[in-house]
């Protein structure tokens, strides 16, 4: 038997999909929602399915945005958006969603968590096949509902036959991975490197000649669990210039507390601005700063992005996966959240150091290229799925 997998039921076949072939598994993504919907999940669905679809016969289940169902093919992906009669809590609610895992007749039902209206629909749907859940976060913010759901979500996971969890210390940390330790596979994040790696030479000198060569770079919206007051306060002490790319909620409150604090020359907030024209931003700063202060920063994929641009990260030590991304004192420096002085002093202690600071985003491209490539999130996962489909099953 495969380590850390369980005796499986056999696989519902089903009748052969039209254009699927016998000799590739059927699997069925079930996610919230997919591009154009933007999210960290829904990115990471976006970026896996792509590269799966070559090697597995697959399907995406999502929501819509509104009441209309919908059936696209997405850069290759079969994407089925069903109709969100109600959202709830942030959580779109879709009937039809057990009707449709039941119907697809896949080998794998692979759910994307949290997400309580696929757990529920997938409990619903009698699939028989192989259950595989991918555990992005535990739900931190909506106690209450989360305690009157968590039943399902143990139902569910009882069900699974693996649990990916994207970090080891996610993994270990998560009280309701606890009980499952036995079917946890670590599979972290990857993203296609090479669209950060270079980028255009005049678009980079252009950023450094606005700001400076002393430049500060953080990604993400701007909501509460980023911790970006802690990084604008540390401004006051920093030598140097922050910009700060995304939007969200607190815009409004954090541009009062630049201003309070006189650092309207220092920190620049860019707004939203699109993949492919942020690159130069990476390439143009000296460091990436992730301050992040709670358990619902999960990974922190942005963190993959600076190291694969050859720069270091100053990052915080939560009980997730974020500090597992960037190492401390190898790619970058991890420093206690919500301590602006301890952030002040990373920044300052690489801005300081040119030699150091190269030598740690040098290791950091390494870091990268090792673990969080596109190509080995989607060989480890394909390497599960093969264990799946071929191990033994349950009586």
């Amino acid at each position: 038997m495969t380590p850390g997998i369980q005796e499986m039921e056999s696989s519902n076949s089903g009748a052969a999909r039209p254009g699927s072939r016998p000799d590739r598994p059927q699997v069925l993504h079930v996610g919230k929602f997919y591009p154009p919907h933007m999210g960290g999940i829904e990115t990471h669905l976006q970026a896996i399915c792509g590269e799966l679809r070559k090697s597995v016969d697959l399907e995406v289940i999502v929501a819509s945005d509104d009441r209309r169902a919908t059936e696209d093919v997405v850069q290759g992906v079969k994407v089925s958006r069903l109709p969100t009669r109600l959202m709830l809590a942030s959580t779109p609610l879709c009937p039809g969603m057990a009707g449709r895992i039941r119907r697809a007749g896949a080998d794998i039902v692979h759910i994307h968590l949290p997400n309580p209206t696929a757990v529920l629909a997938y409990l619903a749907s009698g699939h028989s096949g192989q259950l595989v859940v991918t555990y992005h976060s535990d739900t931190v913010r909506q106690k209450v509902l989360g305690a009157m759901f968590e039943p399902f979500l143990h139902r569910a996971l009882r069900r699974s036959a693996a649990i990916i969890a994207t970090s080891p210390d996610y993994r270990q940390s998560s009280q309701v991975l606890a009980h499952y330790l036995d079917r946890c596979h670590v599979i972290p994040y990857g993203i296609a490197l090479e669209e950060f790696e270079s980028a255009d030479p005049s678009e980079v000198r252009a950023i450094r000649e606005q700001y400076g060569e002393r430049l500060i770079l953080s990604v993400g919206r701007l909501v509460y669990y980023k911790g970006f007051e802690y990084l604008i306060q540390a401004m006051a002490k920093v030598n140097g210039k922050l910009i700060i790319i995304g939007d969200g909620p607190l815009r409004g409150k954090l541009q009062e507390l630049v201003r309070g604090l006189g650092l309207g020359g220092k920190v620049i907030f860019a707004g939203e601005i699109q993949n492919e024209r942020v690159v130069p931003y990476y390439h143009a700063a000296a460091l990436f700063a992730l301050a992040s202060v709670a358990r619902s920063e999960a990974f922190g994929i942005v963190q993959i992005e600076a190291m694969a641009a050859g720069i270091p990260v100053v990052n915080t030590k939560l009980d997730s996966g974020v500090p597992f991304v960037s190492l401390h004192e190898k790619t970058g420096l991890t420093v206690a959240p919500k301590d602006s002085d301890a952030l002040a002093a990373a920044c300052n202690r690489l801005l300081d150091d040119p030699g150091w600071r190269q030598s740690l985003g040098n290791a950091g491209r390494v870091r990268a290229r090792e673990e969080f490539s596109l190509d080995r999130m989607t060989g480890r996962t394909l390497s599960l799925y093969d264990a799946l489909t071929h191990g033994p099953s349950r009586p």
